[in-house]
């Protein structure tokens, strides 16, 4: 929270309280209008916000005046869609003050809900997540089912962006069924997230089939406004599906009215797959506009995303071509930039981007690019600390690769002592029984555990514990507390070793197996993803799979 961002919100609090002590002045004119009457003509009057802002302010002054803190929430709200991103903010702050004042749970989480919106149509992820979960705090307090299925929507939002799609679409296809009989904007604003994430995870039909249900509800809802957002997603679909032309037609048809919506989230991706699109047709001259509008919109609003991040490594690689150091040098400034914005919005992400140049890499190269603009005259002597500085990142790979291969065979063997050990029959440990669940119910899932196990079922795809739950006919609380009770680990880990387990017993049993792809070996096991499957092999294994395959080549196993 910067210094401004704190006078302006100091200010407001001050008139807040001023207000309360003395009063606001309310024109004549308006002495004797009702809060429906006010809210009306803001509605009406919301396209000119010099009209708008004396009903404001009176609605605002009037609910200080008699102290009513619901319409004085609704004030601060009408206010907020009026106002700037900065002011906006300051608001939001304002709204939950009132709100708490009303003490209505209902209100109070309604209140962080529209916080955390705030800050997440700033692309200020964390903040918005903090603010989801207050929300959900309060609104989980309620009977409010429209409240609590916005606070899934919001949730399931950031999940999108932090890449964790199946959880995102499980969240959004119950909000899809609830919100498709309440409220059209929010049911539209369900599909459109849908289809991206089914875009994200490669399944470009389901996408496409999304995206073209949300043109026909819009039309049928008279919901036009979401239609530049289905085209938009239709068009990085297209992308996907190697259709470049028909990527590039369908983003810029929409990106005139998204940015008319200030929506600089959505322009900045639109503008980096036509420049992609341009990329991939060999047309570079074409692809860098654009390019430069994404940095532009980083620059601007610190706008970044995982997928954006390639933008960078194209112009770096680019311009090392063209042997243009300035503009590379540039670039790479940039790519550390993003990496920094990446990294403190969500650690534990940054470790699943495949990146072309690591954080080292990246200060080497720009130290080395700045040597050579002052000093490119000196080329032998640049030549040789090159070298220099490969042998050493030759000698430091090299070692590192040999440290590990040594650990991995560590990992190998202590691994096939284990198989043998369990192979030996063992008594089972009696486990203390869980007191807050009936005994039967207990009994009843530990035989249900046992057959799916037995029967091998963890090998289907798309396994979730709200899935688990319905097909043992009980609930994700139950479910959850008795695996951790009694197998001693979480629902996903659970599901994870078993499957990699199998092929662990698959591989040691089956040479033929062993010449599998990494893809065919995560579909054997029942991975959604190559690189979920490779994750949870390593955390099981403590080795990657072509290491394991090859120990057990080499030893015959």
């Amino acid at each position: 929270m910067n210094q401004n961002y704190l006078l302006l919100l100091l200010l407001i609090t001050m008139q807040f309280i001023t207000a309360q002590k003395n009063g606001c002045k309310i024109p004549d004119s308006l002495q004797n209008k009702d809060f429906n009457y006010l809210d009306q003509r803001i509605y009406d009057l919301r396209k000119d916000n010099s009209k708008t802002a004396v009903y404001i302010d009176t609605y605002i002054a009037k609910a200080k005046k008699e102290q009513n803190w619901k319409e004085l929430v609704n004030g601060y709200q009408n206010a907020m869609h009026q106002s700037n991103d900065r002011l906006r903010l300051i608001y939001s702050d304002s709204l939950v003050f009132a709100a708490k004042k009303a003490n209505d749970n209902a209100l109070i989480g309604s209140s962080y809900l529209t916080k955390g919106a705030v800050f997440y149509s700033q692309k200020q992820q964390k903040q918005a997540l903090d603010n989801y979960i207050i929300a959900n705090n309060y609104i989980s307090r309620t009977n409010d089912d429209y409240l609590k299925y916005k606070v899934k929507y919001c949730i399931a939002q950031v999940k999108y962006y932090l890449g964790f799609y199946d959880e995102a679409i499980s969240l959004l296809k119950e909000c899809l069924i609830y919100f498709k009989a309440d409220d059209s904007r929010p049911y539209l604003n369900s599909l459109h997230s849908l289809g991206l994430c089914y875009n994200k995870i490669g399944n470009y039909g389901l996408c496409t089939e999304t995206n073209s249900i949300g043109v026909s509800e819009s039309n049928r809802l008279d919901t036009k406004e979401m239609l530049p957002y289905f085209r938009h997603s239709e068009g990085i679909n297209e992308y996907f599906k190697q259709n470049y032309q028909l990527a590039i037609k369908s983003i810029e048809s929409s990106l005139g009215e998204i940015a008319e919506n200030k929506d600089f989230a959505n322009e900045s991706v639109g503008n980096f797959y036509i420049g992609k699109s341009y990329w991939d047709l060999k047309k570079p001259e074409l692809a860098l506009p654009y390019f430069k509008k994404v940095d532009q919109a980083f620059k601007d609003k610190q706008y970044m995303r995982p997928d954006l991040r390639e933008v960078y490594e194209i112009l770096i690689q680019y311009f090392k071509k063209t042997n243009d150091l300035k503009s590379q040098l540039y670039y790479i400034d940039q790519l550390l930039k993003a990496d920094k914005v990446l990294n403190e919005t969500f650690k534990y992400l940054v470790s699943k981007i495949n990146k072309e140049y690591d954080t080292k890499e990246l200060l080497t190269e720009r130290e080395k690019i700045k040597e050579q603009l002052i000093r490119r005259k000196y080329n032998d002597a640049i030549l040789v600390a090159i070298i220099i500085l490969l042998f050493i990142i030759l000698t430091f790979f090299s070692y590192r690769h040999f440290k590990n291969r040594s650990l991995y065979k560590q990992k190998f063997n202590e691994l096939m002592l284990k198989m043998k050990d369990e192979k030996k029959a063992k008594p089972k440990l009696e486990k203390p029984e869980i007191l807050d669940i009936n005994a039967d119910a207990v009994a009843t899932v530990l035989r249900q555990l046992e057959k799916f196990e037995r029967d091998k079922k963890f090998l289907e795809k798309d396994w979730t514990l709200v899935k688990l739950s319905a097909a043992f006919d009980s609930n994700t609380k139950y479910i959850s507390k008795i695996i951790s009770h009694y197998r001693d680990k979480g629902y996903t880990e659970y599901i994870n070793e078993l499957r990699i387990e199998y092929l662990i017993s698959l591989l040691n049993d089956d040479k033929r197996i062993r010449n599998y792809t990494n893809k065919a070996l995560a579909e054997e096991a029942g991975f959604s993803s190559t690189q979920r499957f490779a994750n949870a092999f390593l955390a099981k294994t403590g080795m990657p799979t072509n290491f394991f395959i090859e120990a057990l080549k080499e030893g015959q196993q």
